[in-house]
């Protein structure tokens, strides 16, 4: 039998730093989504990955001397090690520096020009490193960037530029043919009231002010700009061919089933992107969802309120399933969440420690007590068992109907409900009281049995959101009946077999000591860094140990092995050495060559990436870039 097919994808991480916890989330909300679509019995392809090029990676590699590709590198890998840490179920994280993306890329961008929807021009304009984003002067509110608030530069430049003009009416009449395109309902008004009715301008989509960036084939001073590459990742990534050579994947998945996205990107995602699709005719995805921000206490997450938060920090206080739970429960539907310390913790207390762990540890402790963990056949039947087992029945298809919808916290708040009525079941039933007597081993046998497996269902339907903790669970109730069919009748537990060994799901947390715990941690890390920033004091001593001395650059090459190290030839006095330095960021090895500069000629030599260094080339640090500290003494002159 065929399955359905389901494809999903997230906005892709722009590799310009640690992803705080707000991103997490929304990684977390895919994978939720994704999970529960496999459980239910859909062919899943859930896609993630990072974007990776633009003037403000060019910018923040420089200052860090490192190559963007090095940049990128690194920070993707740190990225991608996050969503594993928060246990997501992705099929593939695509890079916007994949060469198979590129390459389609490129093609997507000439086969627009060819057909006139792309076009040559000059832009002049604000323009914002950050956002990526030129505006006009209308756009800018109290002469910032109307998207992030900061500070915009002006700039000019020659540029192609997508007609969006040409498919603004076709747009606005198949979003409103297709009422499910922009969910929530109160982005779609945004976006039509805000972007598509007071007219569209052409788009911006190439530069010649930097060049990391996807080159444009036909015009090589030009880099293709983000949003024809970063949106094309949802097709490039699946195999889409602008020849129409396309791989099975993209002839299997697209179109995509959602694209789950911020809010604060939803104009890219639900008119740009839109646009490209009808420019390639290509079928348009069925939804964007642009999910609602995950706020600290007040307000936005900021470095500079220093309020941020990370996912492995979390994890590492409090696991990955009770990050993963109040993220998912504790976002609404439309509307923003709040995160604080104090506010998981209470969580954690209630819903997972009290409500969750409480009912699985009371009823597999009660279930070896009674009768050594064996399970015994429900005979002895009250009327008080109809509402448990009715409430049980029911509550997959609610819990299916909140995710068709994508209100994944309502459908954890449905299992909760079953999880509420089992201890309220315990209360009513009084096991303890049952187990004195032998006359009533049948009755608390029964009681026992739907306790296991009301249990067995809200692990079932808790998978998706908390994947350690349904499989604890599982290994607890020792059961293998998982699959979401066996929700249909109320007997999957199998009476002759015994219950596992119990242990403990979320044990519960003594607030001030946590917090305690965490201001601690958060004071050794700073501690650190600050240690890593303080210099010791030399004495004259250790100065006298440091050999400078004035040498002439005569020739310099890029490093064969390392795209940030440059390979100095310097004559110091009548003695010629080859002197590695990591300023390609900085400097090309042309500029390099005839400049007078001081060497620390007594360093002792090492290997960096297989050249010998023999020596150290000094500069100057200004905070922007790194400058020669020359002299016009003679070559080979002690530095005293």
């Amino acid at each position: 039998m065929n399955k359905e097919k389901y494809y999903i994808t997230t906005a892709i991480a722009y590799t310009s730093g640690k992803p705080h916890i707000g991103n997490s989330y929304e990684i977390v909300l895919a994978d939720s989504i994704a999970r529960f679509k496999r459980l239910t019995g859909y062919d899943v392809f859930f896609m993630t990955g990072t974007d990776e090029h633009g003037q403000k990676i060019q910018q923040k590699s420089k200052e860090l001397g490192k190559s963007p590709q090095v940049f990128v590198d690194e920070i993707a890998q740190e990225i991608k090690s996050i969503w594993d840490l928060m246990n997501t179920s992705y099929d593939k994280f695509i890079r916007t520096t994949d060469k198979e993306h590129i390459e389609t890329v490129q093609k997507i961008f000439k086969k627009l020009y060819e057909q006139g929807d792309i076009y040559k021009g000059e832009y002049e304009g604000w323009y914002c490193t950050p956002c990526e984003s030129f505006f006009s002067e209308s756009q800018l509110i109290e002469g910032k960037c109307p998207d992030c608030s900061r500070e915009v530069k002006k700039a000019k430049e020659e540029a192609y530029f997508f007609r969006l003009s040409k498919y603004q009416d076709k747009l606005i009449a198949y979003i409103e043919n297709n009422p499910e395109f922009i969910q929530p309902e109160s982005r779609k008004n945004e976006m039509i009231n805000n972007f598509l009715k007071p007219g569209l301008q052409d788009l911006c989509v190439s530069r010649t002010s930097f060049d990391w960036g996807i080159p444009v084939t036909f015009d090589d001073k030009h880099v293709i700009y983000v949003w024809i590459d970063a949106l094309s990742n949802y097709i490039t990534g699946l195999g889409y061919d602008p020849d129409g050579n396309h791989k099975e994947l993209f002839k299997k998945y697209w179109p995509a089933d959602v694209h789950l996205i911020g809010k604060d990107i939803l104009r890219f995602h639900t008119i740009y992107w839109p646009i490209m699709l009808m420019a390639l005719g290509v079928e348009l995805p069925k939804q964007v969802f642009g999910h609602p921000w995950l706020l600290v206490g007040e307000g936005k997450m900021s470095k500079s309120k220093g309020n941020v938060l990370y996912a492995d920090d979390l994890v590492s206080h409090f696991g990955v399933d009770a990050v993963r739970y109040y993220l998912l429960h504790e976002m609404p539907f439309a509307q923003d969440g709040t995160l604080t310390h104090e506010l998981l913790i209470e969580r954690i207390n209630s819903d997972l420690a009290n409500i969750l762990g409480n009912l699985v540890n009371r009823t597999i402790t009660m279930s070896q007590k009674y009768f050594d963990g064996k399970i015994l056949a429900p005979v002895l039947k009250e009327a008080i068992d109809d509402e448990l087992i009715q409430l049980a029945l029911s509550t997959p298809d609610k819990v299916k109907d909140k995710m068709d919808k994508l209100r994944v916290s309502d459908a954890i708040d449905d299992i909760f409900t079953l999880l509420r009525r089992s201890n309220k079941y315990i209360d009513e039933t009084t096991p303890w009281v049952l187990g004195k007597d032998e006359s009533g081993k049948e009755r608390l046998a029964t009681v026992l049995y739907n306790l296991l497996e009301s249990i067995r269902f809200s692990s079932v339907m808790l998978f998706p959101f908390m994947p350690e903790t349904a499989e604890s669970i599982f290994r607890q109730l020792n059961t293998s009946v998982k699959d979401w069919d066996s929700l249909k009748t109320f007997d999957g537990m199998k009476a002759g077999d015994t219950v596992g060994i119990g242990e403990i799901l979320f044990a519960r947390i003594d607030t001030e000591k946590k917090l305690k715990e965490i201001q601690e941690s958060k004071e050794k890390v700073n501690n650190v860094n600050d240690d890593k920033n303080e210099k010791e004091y030399i004495t004259i001593e250790d100065f006298d140990k440091i050999e400078l001395k004035v040498g002439e650059i005569l020739d310099c090459k890029k490093h064969p092995q390392a795209d940030k190290l440059l390979v100095s030839s310097v004559k110091i006095g009548d003695e010629i050495r080859q002197i590695v330095s990591g300023v390609a960021a900085y400097y090309t090895p042309e500029e390099m060559k005839g400049k007078r500069v001081i060497v620390v000629a007594n360093l002792k030599p090492i290997k960096l990436r297989g050249e010998e260094s023999k020596g150290m080339i000094l500069f100057a640090d200004n905070g922007d870039r790194l400058e020669f500290v020359t002299t016009s003494a003679p070559n080979g002159s002690i530095v005293k």
